[in-house]
């Protein structure tokens, strides 16, 4: 049992590795025409199950987006893959809309109350070119409101906000794993 978790640690080392260095590579260098999200906005404590809305708005000055890249770290647990949302023709040169996550997983049927995670999103062109990130903590507990029934700040209060994708990270739960 001790071999298995040091071989599935190991490849979850070289995985993050090779993840870092290729996003390091693909970071807009300053004076590029990287994307720029220039607004964002989700909630900070949530439900385990519930729907999470993570509302987005970015421009590209050379119009060349095409895929949105979500990652969450867990704490306990670490970071998981990437996941990717690709854009519409139309929303390659500016887009506002919300990235939907079912934050509920066939993986586990909870996740404790108070696991802290993080969630940030950025944006890809073309050419490998990285937008500023935008880091979201989020606490699964307890409490608070839905975020459904949040009210939303400007720009995402307008009624024609659209949905680009889903965000498929499937959580684990971290008690699953202790001995």
């Amino acid at each position: 049992m001790r071999n298995v978790k040091l071989i599935y640690f190991t490849e979850m080392l070289l995985v993050v590795t090779f993840l870092t260095a290729s996003v390091e590579r693909t970071q807009s260098q300053p004076g590029s025409n990287a994307p720029v999200i220039t607004h964002a906005f989700a909630v900070e404590n949530i439900k385990y199950g519930d729907i999470l809305k993570v509302y987005i708005e970015a421009e590209d000055p050379t119009g060349e987006m095409v895929k949105i890249a979500t990652v969450v770290d867990q704490a306990g647990y670490g970071r998981y893959p990437a996941d990717w949302v690709y854009l519409k023709p139309k929303d390659r040169n500016h887009f506002k809309g919300y990235l939907q996550w079912n934050t509920f997983s066939s993986k586990t049927s909870f996740v404790s109350w108070g696991t802290p995670i993080t969630l940030t999103v950025s944006i890809f062109d073309k050419s490998g070119n990285q937008s500023n990130a935008v880091t979201f903590p989020i606490t699964f507990g307890s409490g608070g409101k839905r975020p459904s029934l949040y009210h939303l700040p400007s720009p995402f209060n307008d009624k024609d906000i659209k949905k680009l994708g889903y965000i498929g990270i499937e959580l684990m739960d971290l008690t699953i794993w202790r001995d």
